[in-house]
């Protein structure tokens, strides 16, 4: 990464840093990765003659979209052989974020699972287009492919996302309301105030990669979710904490045990209940909850 020695390449990279994690955060799902994008994006920059570089942010928006879009062809046949549900890696996010509702929607943990069953081409123009209202022209330059392709990609991976996102839609007064209530149902292992807040075809996915316990498959209804989560060790440990929290800018728990964080767990809120909730374990992917990540669109 490049050093506070403010040259008008450290200056440009700097100034469009946090735009550019973010765009490599939404194509990958992955922080760690995501930093390891921006690194090889500064090493091409520092390379760039910058006298023949109009735009700078769509310069480096290019660059990190060729760098992400094949580490995402990595990762997918790394997510092959993961051990139980992969989920994205999680992030403490500022109000900012929440307040941004196309930005919020976007790194939900819910819209990333979507992005999550797109191709990797349609998923990279679905956030270039959707998310960050790059032109086609420019799309279709960062991916190899003509403007009129892109046009196609994009239409595809719309309708694909539009099928599979969220619907009910949901006030953050509200859903302030379902997360404190959820809070304290799961902290007094209250079974009917869970029954009252999640959806009666709600999907628990847990995220341990292996390394901590936790479900190795999706566990379908109230019925059988409450009194997973009424029984749950963690939760009930005496030296645990259970705060609120902004994750992905939307509300979720995070469970702290030993002084250290021990699960993450975001919620999918519509139309006033609980449709999905998301624990993450893998203890590789906590290394970022405890300091906010900055997104900018």
């Amino acid at each position: 990464m490049p050093d506070e020695s403010r040259d008008p390449a450290t200056e440009a990279f700097v100034a469009h840093r946090n735009l550019l994690f973010t765009v490599a955060y939404e194509m990958l799902g992955s922080a760690a990765d995501a930093e390891d994008v921006l690194q090889e994006t500064w090493l091409r920059w520092a390379g760039v003659d910058l006298s023949v570089v109009e735009n700078q942010r769509a310069y480096l928006v290019r660059i990190t979209t060729r760098q992400a879009l094949g580490r995402l062809r990595t990762l997918g046949r790394r997510k092959e052989s993961y051990v139980g549900p992969w989920l994205p890696e999680p992030l403490l996010t500022t109000p900012d974020v929440a307040e941004d509702v196309e930005l919020a929607d976007s790194v939900s943990m819910a819209m990333l699972l979507v992005l999550e069953t797109l191709a990797p081409t349609e998923r990279v123009v679905f956030v270039l287009r959707e998310v960050f209202d790059v032109a086609y022209g420019e799309i279709a330059e960062a991916v190899g492919k003509t403007p009129a392709a892109v046009h196609q990609i994009a239409h595809r991976a719309r309708a694909h996302v539009a099928a599979r996102r969220p619907r009910g839609a949901t006030s953050p007064a509200e859903s302030r309301g379902v997360l404190d209530a959820f809070h304290r149902a799961v902290r007094t292992g209250d079974l009917q105030g869970l029954l009252d807040v999640l959806a009666p075809d709600v999907v628990f996915l847990g995220d341990g990669g292996g390394v901590a316990q936790a479900a190795l498959e999706p566990v379908v209804g109230a019925a059988l979710v409450a009194p997973l989560l009424a029984a749950s060790r963690p939760i009930q440990d005496e030296a645990a904490t259970l705060r609120p929290a902004q994750v992905n800018g939307h509300p979720a728990l995070i469970l702290w045990l030993g002084g250290e964080v021990d699960t993450v767990v975001a919620l999918r809120v519509e139309n006033g209940l609980i449709t999905g909730l998301y624990a993450v374990r893998n203890p590789e992917k906590l290394s970022r909850m405890e300091r906010t990540t900055p997104l900018r669109r």
